[in-house]
């Protein structure tokens, strides 16, 4: 399955949304930039386009925020979309800006695509209706970030990743899980969504799907049968119990500095929003047992962590951006 954007082909009476994003971390700081491209279709409407910026730094606190929409949307020739006059983003590239930030990177995956859902006909089906891959899981990350009144901030190596979702609607409730530059092993990462999806007005129990990368090979965490997740979560943090192939169990431990996270709005396509907080310069440890009873093998980043709650109330006590979605 290729990496394409879905809004193109979306018929003129549905609603859906669509968001190719990147995430890239210093190795040495924690200083972390997040970036979406991103579509909002209502039934009946035509799409339109937004480009997002959240620049976090723990040591200055709240993280820098803006947000442009567009009616300007398009696919470029040999990329994945182009939003407005200078926004773009395609294989191995990302360029663009919005308000006070401007952006020029260039991206090299250091791994194969992830495909989240498994077995692959959920992505034809109409359940789960958030779809996601990560076209690259693991990515360097070269080139310039400005911000007005700021020194501009020099990428050379920043680790990270680039995904892609679309759907239908946002889940009842999420977590998105991102983790690279572990100091035990550092070309392990970690990519897992977890969700809960309303049918039927009951919620379903939490479902994670992604992958752990360990020593060269990829164990896939997660999936319909999967039994034993197990989650406690809030903005300032989650423990995560995962179960993955072959006997294989993840703890992952979740720690958002003070004050860096970063609150957002999104709407679904139908009406009704969610309020998400994301941090991508969050602490995380992962403890990862193997089938057998083996010993538990730990991994630890400071600051190369990303993690995204998206939900329901509005107590939580991040500052949401004054920017509405839609």
């Amino acid at each position: 399955m290729d990496t394409e954007a879905v809004f193109q082909r979306a018929r003129m009476r549905t609603g859906m949304y669509e968001s190719f994003y990147l995430r890239a971390v210093s190795p040495q700081e924690p200083v972390g930039a997040w970036i979406r491209y991103t579509v909002h279709k209502p039934p009946g409407r035509a799409p339109t386009g937004s480009v997002w910026c959240t620049v976090f730094d723990a040591r200055r606190g709240r993280p820098f925020m803006q947000k442009l929409t567009s009616d300007e949307l398009s696919v470029p020739t040999g990329g994945w979309i182009a939003i407005g006059a200078e926004a773009s983003m395609g294989p191995g590239q990302a360029e663009g800006g919005c308000g006070e930030a401007h952006w020029s990177l260039r991206v090299a995956a250091d791994q194969p695509p992830l495909f989240h859902l498994s077995p692959p006909w959920l992505y034809r089906a109409p359940l789960p209706r958030t779809k996601l891959t990560s076209p690259a899981p693991a990515a360097r990350f070269d080139g310039v970030l400005e911000l007005a009144g700021r020194s501009a901030i020099e990428l050379r190596g920043w680790r990270g990743m680039v995904g892609h979702n679309w759907g239908s609607e946002h889940a009842e409730r999420w977590i998105w899980l991102h983790g690279i530059g572990f100091a035990e092993e550092p070309d392990a990462w970690i990519d897992v969504a977890i969700g809960r999806l309303r049918v039927a007005g009951r919620m379903t129990p939490w479902v994670a799907n992604g992958a752990l990368s360990l020593d060269g090979h990829r164990h896939r965490l997660g999936g319909l049968s999967a039994r034993g997740v197990s989650v406690s979560e809030s903005a300032s943090g989650c423990t995560l119990e995962l179960a993955g192939e072959r006997g294989l169990r993840v703890r992952a431990d979740v720690e958002v500095p003070a004050d860096s996270a970063a609150g957002w709005r999104y709407a679904n396509p139908s009406g009704g929003e969610h309020d998400v907080v994301n941090c991508s310069v969050a602490s995380l440890e992962l403890a990862i047992r193997t089938s057998g009873g083996g010993a538990s093998r730990t991994l630890r980043t400071e600051h190369g962590g990303a993690y995204e709650l998206g939900m329901r109330e509005r107590d939580h006590g991040v500052p949401i951006a004054p920017f509405a979605d839609g």
